[in-house]
């Protein structure tokens, strides 16, 4: 029995006194976290565990290996949280621009940037700043009163994307939620659509959010199976099929068309180039809104500030999350013209959180640095660099890759399952964070700050992690 398991099954003995109270701990058999349970012990016995004190700070603590640590809290977080994701087997508690480090002080490359999240980069300096500020000075109102913030992002955020109206919410999902509530509501007020009859079109392979209400028209068995009964009123069609949407468009129920301008979750499918523009020519024709999910897309990670602008598209309904706080808490938005956002009366939708003082001051500093620090040209730039680089690997195990701008994702062929998740822990441990999507796909979508020569490097960790496929 080594130096370790003999102290596992010691007792460490630490003591303050609070009258004749004695608090005993116990160790939990990882460094650092103890479990204290208070006991009665009279005062002369105290000089008896003084030993055992100095003997456990001295040797047991400084031997324990740092993997403990790691193990600790991924038992803890299995033992008392839900287990409704599947993460790699590290954990972080510190972040910095394209860097995260995990608790045992190592440094990676974070190539999934929380799904696209922080573009801007982990704890930007603006962004937390301006957390700090409004922070101290007015956090949340609710909307039952106007607050200066809101004013000032309602503003902002128009004439920062051209919309007249702006519906602030919080998550991606809240947003895509509200989207729909607000295309159903145009359909009925202003199209005149029979009550109850309005349908939206979806894709195959979306993802927009868990609620109810979306994965009621999701085509994944894993999100959707066993929580029906499912809402209706969605009409599903082939991703970048333009004779399918053209015969859906015949109904003339169908409200909205709301697709996702590249696939994130389903491993960065990009359409073909005209998809956007002619399926929001064919809604507009249609009298249908063209709904864009720019959650993930949008914000400079594509290249261009939203990805519909590669097409020169602009949505009727356009939905944004995200990046759009840089990471620093849950914000989100609905855009659209006074037509369609002015069918929302008071009371009819609402959030207690949306569009809080602090949401709103963090949203406004987020976007500026978009545009200051120029990350939708960087992230074209970077993006190119990054394909061409992973073509020039030339490896038998990567059948394709995809992307725009700096999100990008590979697919991987291996007889084994399983390869892409042991590909990712090979990155994980060679100094880079990325995670499979739907088995054989790898999303690479670092923040939009990364350099060439950071880029260049992780183009080694890559090419280094792949041996672990041969």
């Amino acid at each position: 029995m080594n130096n370790h398991s003999i102290f596992k099954y010691l007792c460490y003995i630490t003591y303050r006194i609070e009258s004749i109270k004695l608090y005993i701990t116990f160790p939990l058999g990882k460094p650092g976290f103890l479990r204290s349970q208070d006991l009665t012990i009279s005062p002369h016995r105290l000089s008896i565990l003084r030993p055992f004190y100095l003997f456990y700070n001295l040797f047991y603590m400084s031997t324990q290996s740092a993997v403990s640590q790691t193990d600790y809290f991924i038992d803890l977080e299995n033992q008392y949280g839900a287990h409704n994701y599947h993460p790699l087997p590290v954990v972080l508690n510190k972040g910095k621009g394209v860097f995260v480090w995990d608790v045992e002080g190592k440094k990676y490359y974070d190539f999934l940037s929380a799904y696209s999240a922080v573009n801007q980069g982990h704890c930007h300096p603006k962004i937390i700043q301006s957390l700090i500020e409004q922070a101290q000075k007015l956090t949340l109102t609710s909307r039952a009163f106007h607050s200066e913030a809101l004013s000032v992002f309602s503003e902002f955020i128009t004439k920062y994307f051209g919309y007249d109206k702006v519906l602030p919410m919080n998550t991606g999902a809240e947003a895509v939620e509200t989207a729909l509530k607000l295309c159903r509501h145009w359909a009925y007020r202003v199209k005149k659509v029979e009550e109850n009859k309005a349908k939206i079109i979806v894709c195959h392979g979306n993802f927009h959010g868990r609620t109810i209400g979306i994965i009621s028209f999701s085509t994944d068995s894993t999100a959707k199976d066993d929580f029906g009964p499912f809402v209706t009123g969605f009409e599903e069609i082939p991703y970048n099929d333009l004779p399918a949407l053209a015969r859906a468009l015949e109904d003339k129920n169908v409200a909205g068309f709301l697709v996702e301008p590249i696939q994130g979750e389903a491993g960065v499918k990009v359409p073909d180039e005209g998809y956007l523009s002619k399926a929001s020519q064919y809604c507009r024709d249609a009298n249908v809104l063209f709904i864009a999910d720019e959650i993930q897309t949008g914000l400079s990670r594509t290249g261009k500030m939203l990805c519909c602008d590669h097409e020169n598209v602009r949505p009727d309904i356009l939905i944004l999350g995200k990046a759009l706080s840089g990471g620093a808490m849950p914000v989100s938005a609905v855009l659209a013209d006074d037509e369609i956002m002015l069918t929302i009366k008071p009371g009819e939708h609402g959030s207690t959180y949306g569009g809080n003082p602090l949401a709103c001051k963090i949203a406004v500093t987020a976007l500026e640095i978009l545009k200051e620090e120029k990350l939708s040209e960087k992230a074209e730039v970077m993006g190119n660099i990054f394909r061409e680089e992973l073509y020039k690997l030339n490896s038998p195990h990567i059948v394709q890759v995809r992307g725009k701008g700096l999100l990008n994702a590979i697919v991987i062929d291996h007889e084994n399952e399983n390869a892409a998740w042991d590909f990712c822990v090979a990155l994980k441990e060679n100094g880079l964070l990325a995670k499979p999507t739907h088995g054989d796909k790898i999303r690479f979508a670092p923040p939009l700050v990364i350099t060439k020569e950071e880029i260049l490097d992780c183009i080694q960790i890559i090419e280094k992690s792949l041996k672990v496929l041969d």
